[in-house]
């Protein structure tokens, strides 16, 4: 990639607590450099060959991100893509960023190394719904419960499209692939209810083919202080088209899609005419607005440190997508695992020095062959 020249600072606040609930306050960039001058879009993209199936959802995730990174006025030599294995995995290649093509299932492992040692960059995985939920599932929830500064983007096809069609963990039961010929046994993942059980401190959903709402999504998950996961839904158009036709389909989308905004009562509908009521039992029910009191309609919280309400609202996907939930369903503060590391490093050697490697491979029980 090109140099970009060394950036200032970033003058954002540096505090050791978020101002809002949210994290925003401690600025998860302010280590990172900033470039020099403004960036465009192309600078962010490289010279290679996009080597996706033409109308794949890749594509519109790609330019998403190629154009939303210029808004963070971050140097390109301090932002790097790490990725797993699968169609989404070729990611790094197309970013004129560092990169790692790492190996299957261990995205959140490498990324985790890299964000613990180098507080100065902005650190992303891509991957899919096969990489992260069945080899990489337990390095995944690792690295959301540790809360690591880093930024987790899933794309969820509810398929194996790299080795050709075969079901996945999100593939909804029944699903007829070349691996399940009569249908698939397993009951799939959800992997925004796995992301919050693993008390991940932030957690979204957005879709592919909407990208005003997956760059706002982006934006707040780049400036959340941890890890940030964003379950992208990606329609692969060869193996598994039309997955999420229902959330794209003009007829329909409206009245299925409930678009979730912190501190705003959850109505949706075409006319605004349906919303969400929380039940005695904690699971929330659709309501017509007209036959309830607005004191009964949902307030989304999404700073709400009890996960409860956000479980719930994940809970309300189906495969069959009769409402179905998109937005920031949780971002919650809590300090960054790196950042609790770094203040240990420097308290042990405040009080014990910085030691030596080589007295230290020499010491204890060391016997000599010859």
């Amino acid at each position: 990639m090109s140099e970009n020249g060394a950036g200032g600072a970033n003058g954002r606040a540096n505090g050791a607590n978020g101002s809002n609930g949210n994290g925003s306050g401690f600025a998860a960039l302010s280590l990172v450099p900033k470039a020099d001058g403004k960036q465009t879009m192309k600078d962010f993209k490289t010279d290679q060959e996009v080597r996706w199936c033409p109308g794949c959802g890749d594509y519109a995730i790609l330019a998403a991100v190629q154009s939303f990174l210029p808004e963070l006025g971050l140097r390109r030599e301090n932002i790097t893509f790490v990725s797993g294995i699968g169609c989404s995995s070729r990611f790094p290649y197309y970013m004129n960023t560092y990169g790692f093509h790492s190996i299957h299932g261990r995205a959140p492992a490498i990324a985790t190394g890299l964000a613990t040692s180098r507080p100065d960059l902005s650190v992303w995985v891509v991957t899919g719904d096969g990489d992260a939920l069945s080899i990489g599932g337990n390095h995944l929830i690792h690295a959301l419960r540790r809360n690591v500064n880093l930024k987790i983007l899933l794309f969820n096809n509810r398929i194996y499209g790299l080795t050709k069609g075969q079901y996945s963990p999100t593939s909804e039961i029944g699903k007829i692939t070349k691996s399940t010929p009569m249908g698939s046994l397993d009951s799939p993942f959800n992997p925004l209810s796995l992301a919050i059980g693993a008390e991940g401190t932030f957690v979204a959903r957005t879709i592919d083919s909407d990208r005003k709402h997956l760059q706002s999504v982006l934006r707040q998950a780049a400036e959340h202080r941890g890890t940030s996961l964003v379950e992208i839904y990606q329609n692969c158009n060869i193996f598994n088209d039309n997955a999420f036709e229902p959330l794209k389909d003009a007829s329909v989308r409206d009245d299925i899609t409930i678009r979730l905004e912190h501190g705003e009562p959850i109505v949706f509908g075409a006319d605004r005419q349906k919303a969400l009521r929380r039940s005695p039992s904690g699971s929330f029910e659709v309501v017509n607005v007209a036959d309830v009191p607005a004191s009964e309609i949902a307030v989304h919280d999404a700073h709400n440190p009890d996960p409860s309400q956000a479980f719930a609202l994940s809970r309300l996907d189906s495969p069959a997508f009769e409402h179905t939930p998109i937005g920031v369903f949780r971002s919650v503060d809590r300090p960054s695992y790196d950042e609790q590391l770094r203040a240990q490093v420097d308290e042990a050697i405040e009080t014990q020095g910085r030691g030596d490697l080589a007295a230290l491979l020499g010491s204890g029980d060391t016997w000599r062959i010859d």
